[in-house]
């Protein structure tokens, strides 16, 4: 999967389009549920010093077959997201105002152009597409204690 730098866009539940803090809600330990072969686990620490920071970690039996360092920050009121699939350099997201949970657009990325995360009761969904939904991959968390 190759990044390239592009903008993003944020919505928080109840909150002012694309003008609130960082997404608090999303804080925590979410890992997919299932007995599949694969599980992947992304862990976000609570705001602190202006941003969250977080992980992915996708393991397929006992070998690690990707994983990701990931990063929310504020720009003028507007929540980034930066991705770095593989530790390569990172690739930033705005967040974008509308639907439910959070949305962040990098238009003139390859793939991924759109993330999507959204709290529905005590699973998180994590959705990433292209900037009209096409192409969507989805991910259902529950939160790990």
């Amino acid at each position: 999967m190759r990044w390239k730098a592009l903008g993003l866009m944020l919505m928080l539940p109840g909150a002012a389009p694309a003008t609130g803090g960082l997404p608090e809600w999303l804080a925590g330990r979410w890992c997919t549920a299932g007995g599949g072969p694969t599980r992947t686990c992304e862990q976000w620490q609570p705001p602190a010093g202006g941003m969250m920071l977080g992980v992915s970690q996708m393991v397929k039996g006992k070998k690690t077959i990707a994983f990701e360092y990931l990063r929310i920050t504020m720009d003028g009121g507007v929540a980034v997201y930066q991705a770095q699939p593989g530790g390569k350099p990172p690739t930033a997201f705005r967040a974008v105002a509308g639907g439910e949970g959070i949305t962040f657009i990098n238009a003139a990325h390859d793939y991924p152009q759109r993330i999507r995360y959204r709290l529905e009761g005590d699973e998180l969904t994590a959705e990433i597409s292209l900037a009209d939904g096409s192409k969507a991959m989805r991910w259902r968390y529950r939160r790990d204690q």
